[in-house]
């Protein structure tokens, strides 16, 4: 057992154990002999007391009783006074015996002198900790805000003593839904209500904050698992964290949270955490569990590649593969601003993970030769894309098509010659019956990934652009074949070119927030969370032939008017303060978003929140096509390019002929 950090709070607390033990074996004697000790026994006592201190004393260091905090006192260090006593009484009978010091004293003390010596160590330490925590005899703090807790689960109660050793807050009570908690005392506090009640109780308390510490039960997150056949199916949890909000700003009451489910769940948790909420935190997701044994097999040690490095996706996903200690991460980015800002967070905060940051075009075929030449990187995620609907709808159609299926290919067609072992493409859940070029043009891409997978598989067929250069070379020309996957998702919060910073700008500056339609609505995550599911269909895909299309479970369609109102809430104002306007759908966009295609159907995975597409297959024939016509036109009008997509993407339909879309097709996810 290692010796303990010698300070002077050890040494006082091994001096009042010794001094404890001596008290136990004297208050014996006296209670064995109804405090008259006969003269005989009490020479006993004084002839064992000096063998007796020591084994205990000997005891309390090997059990490392002295290892924490009386402060931090629980039921492990109750535990090892337990241990430390039990095994002090065993031995004292048995050295008293062999030095033949046991004759004089009677069984009764040899019994009563541990039982007396455990209640004066836990008693002792406990009421310590009452007293450090001021809540001694039930006197409570009385200075630091007065905050009330929504929720009362045993994560909350964890939360509750975190903040009763914190001198800037004063707990107020729990607020909770469950009848059978009303009127309980949870640590000291009592359950004062619902959480309806929260507008009332503040009055009442004059509470100025409140902490939203709610959590799904066990049931709620093994019914999430199931959402896939039921997409209309509400999420419990939202709604509570919304009402929680909504009733705090109704109060004038200023909402707080916990960041982290994980770690309030866990009851790892610093009060320096608590902090505002945020749009990702009314999500009500469930964290996503990861295969980490798989994903270092599949990232460890190796070299990795990131297009669109720069972007939110892009680099997330770095900071994600950072954590797995690639043997080097080459990021790969065209916009120059995005990739220094990046640098700079990377360098700074992974330090010991060799890095590449390389400017470049994924349409530039040269530039990526000698990128892949040179570091040979094994895994490629492809997140460089142009995604912005309304902007790649108008004036830049062509340039979406090049950019979004030309540089996959020509991406995917070097990751090939180079022995990439998996390739990763992020697609999105707007490539599903596009009716915007962006969202076709990420269909195309899905697409090419496709043949090229159906191509490696019958290698001695070559793919031939229409001036009969060899597009893809032989099983014998390459190290091996690479997988390919592609993983399908929606929004994530927060990202460039998202509703979030848009409405937070207008707030800003008064209002109004313009939203384009009252029933518009968008999946949503959170960027952490589609990172990490990206990394785990990646790992999931290629197992067998390579091809999939992975769907992420995006849980509720979210109305793009509600986010408005969470915003306008969180930022403390009132829609009476800030107007939301409706000014029509812009082009290419949809009323409602869609997951998968009209002739798709899904497969489950081994994870709940990642299924498999059965999308429409194509052949090499169809991708040599598509090259010819991407290689025929070096430009092309938008008119032009959208009367042409329908020829490569049956599913699309231009802008003007966009039908609302029923969300009852999102149950066949099933």
């Amino acid at each position: 057992m290692p010796a303990p950090k010698l300070n002077i709070r050890t040494v006082i607390a091994f001096g009042h154990d010794v001094v404890a033990a001596a008290i136990a074996w004297s208050l014996a004697y006296l209670f064995r002999f109804n405090f008259e000790i006969p003269f005989v026994y009490l020479a006993s006592l004084e002839e064992i007391l000096p063998w007796v201190v020591p084994i205990h004393a000997a005891a309390f260091l090997f059990f490392g009783l002295y290892r924490g905090l009386w402060h931090y006192a629980s039921l492990p260090d109750l535990r090892r006074i337990l241990f430390a006593v039990s095994a002090s009484a065993a031995a004292v009978p048995l050295v008293l015996y062999m030095f033949q010091i046991l004759v004089g004293v009677p069984r009764t003390v040899l019994i009563l002198a541990p039982i007396l010596l455990l209640f004066i160590m836990g008693s002792s330490r406990l009421a310590y900790r009452f007293w450090k925590e001021h809540r001694l005899y039930g006197r409570s703090k009385t200075g630091g805000s007065l905050v009330l807790v929504i929720g009362a689960s045993d994560a909350a109660v964890g939360l509750v003593k975190e903040l009763t050793r914190n001198v800037e807050w004063r707990v107020a009570g729990f607020l909770d839904d469950d009848p059978a908690k009303r009127g309980l005392m949870l640590h000291g506090f009592k359950v004062l209500g619902r959480i309806n009640d929260l507008p009332e109780v503040a009055r009442k308390l004059g509470v100025a904050h409140a902490i939203i510490a709610l959590t799904s039960s066990a049931s709620d997150r093994r019914k999430s698992y199931r959402a896939h056949s039921d997409r209309r199916r509400p999420d419990r949890l939202l709604r509570d964290r919304r009402r929680a909000l909504q009733l705090c700003a109704a109060a004038g009451v200023k909402a707080l949270i916990v960041p982290s489910y994980n770690d309030l769940v866990s009851g790892n948790i610093k009060v320096s955490q608590i902090r505002t909420v945020e749009p990702e935190d009314l999500l009500g997701r469930d964290p996503v569990v990861l295969d980490n044994d798989g994903l270092h097999d599949l990232l460890t040690g190796k070299t990795v590649l990131v297009t669109g490095a720069g972007g939110s996706i892009g680099s997330e996903l770095c900071r994600q593969i950072a954590k797995f200690t690639p043997a080097q991460l080459v990021l790969f980015e065209l916009n120059e601003f995005a990739l220094y800002s990046i640098e700079q967070e990377f360098q700074a905060d992974f330090p010991e993970i060799p890095m590449i940051f390389a400017i470049g075009d994924v349409k530039d075929e040269a530039r990526l030769s000698q990128v892949f030449l040179q570091y040979r990187p094994a895994i490629v995620f492809h997140a460089a894309a142009y995604k912005h609907v309304p902007l790649m709808e108008q004036e830049n159609a062509w340039q979406a098509v090049l950019n979004n299926v030309r540089g996959t290919y020509v991406l995917a067609q070097t990751a090939i010659r180079y022995g990439v072992e998996k390739f990763v493409l992020i697609s999105t859940d707007k490539a599903v019956n596009p009716t915007n070029v962006m969202g076709a043009s990420k269909r195309l891409a899905e697409m090419v990934c496709q043949a090229l997978q159906q191509s490696i598989a019958s290698p001695d067929s070559p793919v031939e652009n229409a001036s009969g250069k060899i597009v893809l070379g032989s099983r014998l020309e390459r190290r091996q074949e690479p997988r390919f996957v592609m993983v399908r998702f929606g929004n994530v919060l927060g990202s460039a070119g998202s509703v979030i910073p848009k409405f937070r700008e207008q707030i800003e500056k008064g209002g109004p927030i313009t939203v384009t339609h009252s029933e518009i609505t968008r999946y949503f995550m959170s960027i952490p969370e589609a990172a990490q599911l990206v990394l785990q269909a990646g790992l999931m895909g290629g197992k067998r032939r390579g091809g999939e299309i992975f769907v992420l479970d995006m849980g509720e369609p979210i109305k793009i008017a509600d986010l408005a109102r969470d915003l306008i809430r969180l930022s403390g104002l009132s829609e009476d303060e800030i107007k939301i306007v409706y000014n029509g759908l812009r082009p290419g966009e949809k009323l409602y978003e869609e997951l998968l295609a009209d002739d798709e159907n899904t497969l489950p995975t081994p994870h709940p929140k990642l299924r498999i597409a059965q999308a429409r297959q194509v052949d090499k024939k169809w991708l040599t096509a598509l090259l010819a016509w991407l290689e025929e036109h070096p430009v092309l009008s938008d008119e032009e390019v959208k009367r042409e997509l329908p020829r490569w993407v049956p599913e699309y339909s231009s802008a003007e002929s966009i039908i609302p879309v029923s969300q009852v097709r999102q149950s066949r996810i099933a």
